[in-house]
């Protein structure tokens, strides 16, 4: 028995299926989890001393890989004078200035400790600014698990196959209306049945908790029109593509501007943060400017301020999205052309340096076409990678991340056994 199936058995002991967090489990994709040791750049290795090329790079906030020597250096630096005060610091503020300069769209910002803090606040916000109670989220879509949200969710909830979470109220999913991702017929239909009650439209811009789904043409604009027309908050739940798919997310690659967003991953460089943020009006409703409660201890603590000051000063160097940007096609392209010379059917979708390469025959443009992909071939691919030491997301509706410590070498490696992956799928 290796030492991570030895952690594993311990774990499920204590641990509610031996893991924190259900995406972590490999139920989708069969064996057990591995436990890590430590990382360094596009790497980490596992308490067994096997060291894989990491394409989930802790879900997205390691934008520039595992233990940046200069991130690092500033944790270090900042834990020397207090881990947490509970109280005002000045980097709280320089890190609030770096976001309302990366987003036009953001007047004000509250930071917050983890994305469902951000989202779970963010619609109570737009609840009390509108004074209505419905919102609108998108199937497959996965905003953080508070209540109002776990309704025809993806990430861990699309794995485990569970469209709802059982404890979730009935009167709370009553409230939550719907419709496909990128169906502008359903949208207008949605607005047409519920226009006088819907507080807010809550959507990923590109998709990443059904697989890396981009928006279809005209589909975000859409959002904006209906929700402008008819007095609703639009928010953007650019947790996972916030500074990933561009500094300005994806507002600025597709060039919408939401009333709010919702932030995370990549601004506590690594460790847990969470902000929300928008145009002033609806963001001094927020106590103690006005009446809408939202508190946290831990939120702005100082280690994740300079994880995430240092990791925003970096990607803010010139060249650093087309490095990004080159190594993500680079890997696409390849991945396609070993799965033809294997005589896979593949689709690839990507977004900036997030990608998921589905085994389906066709285009991947809603959830309902990500639950039609080949998982069994999917379960076969990741194993195979996983052997040759390349760890892919275990599951099939999670996106690849890459990071600017992934060299073109590693994406080569990545390809060449791919290749062998997709034959070891193909054949079963």
């Amino acid at each position: 028995m290796t030492r991570s199936q030895q952690l594993f058995q311990q774990a499920l002991a204590r641990i509610p299926g031996g893991v924190n967090s259900p995406v972590r489990a490999f139920r989708a994709v069969g064996g057990d989890p591995i436990f890590i040791d430590h990382g360094e750049g596009s790497r980490f290795v596992s308490v067994d001393g096997q060291s894989y090329i990491d394409y989930v790079m802790s879900w997205g906030p390691l934008i520039l890989g595992h233990a940046h020597p200069e991130v690092i250096e500033e944790i270090t630096r900042v834990a020397r004078g207090g881990t947490s005060f509970g109280a005002c610091t000045e980097a709280e503020v320089r890190l609030a200035e770096r976001i309302a300069d990366a987003f036009p769209s953001i007047d004000r910002v509250r930071l917050t400790s983890s994305g469902t803090e951000a989202t779970m606040s963010a619609l109570r916000l737009a609840r009390a600014a509108t004074g209505r109670d419905k919102i609108l989220k998108f199937d497959g879509c996965y905003h953080g698990h508070a209540d109002s949200l776990l309704v025809k969710a993806g990430s861990g909830v699309a794995t485990l196959g569970l469209p709802d979470s059982p404890g979730v109220p009935r009167a709370l999913a009553q409230l939550t209306i719907t419709v496909p991702y990128n169906d502008l017929d359903a949208l207008d239909r949605a607005f047409a049945g519920h226009r006088q009650e819907l507080a807010a439209v809550i959507v990923e811009p590109v998709a990443g908790n059904m697989g890396c789904v981009p928006p279809r043409a005209g589909f975000l604009q859409k959002l904006r029109e209906l929700t402008s027309e008819h007095g609703s908050v639009l928010i953007f739940d650019e947790v996972i593509t916030g500074f990933r798919v561009a500094r300005g997310g994806a507002q600025e690659l597709y060039g919408i501007k939401p009333d709010l967003t919702t932030l995370g991953k990549i601004i506590g460089g690594g460790l847990p943060v969470g902000a929300y943020g928008g145009r002033a009006e609806l963001m001094n409703l927020v106590a103690p400017a006005g009446p809408v409660y939202q508190a946290g201890t831990l939120s702005g603590n100082p280690l994740a301020m300079a994880a995430g000051l240092k990791t925003l000063e970096i990607i803010s160097r010139p060249g650093f999205y087309q490095h990004l940007e080159g190594l993500s096609q680079q890997l696409k392209t390849g991945l396609l052309r070993a799965s033809q010379d294997a005589g896979v059917t593949l689709t690839v979708n990507r977004a900036g340096s997030m990608l998921t390469a589905f085994f389906a025959s066709g285009p991947v443009e809603d959830y309902d076409g990500a639950r039609r992909c080949d998982t069994a071939k999917f379960a076969r691919f990741f194993r195979a990678l996983l052997d040759q030491g390349i760890y892919w997301p275990p599951s099939q509706f999670e996106c690849a991340m890459l990071s600017a410590a992934h060299s073109s070498a590693d994406i080569e490696a990545t390809i060449a056994a791919a290749s062998e992956a997709f034959r070891i799928a193909q054949e079963g």
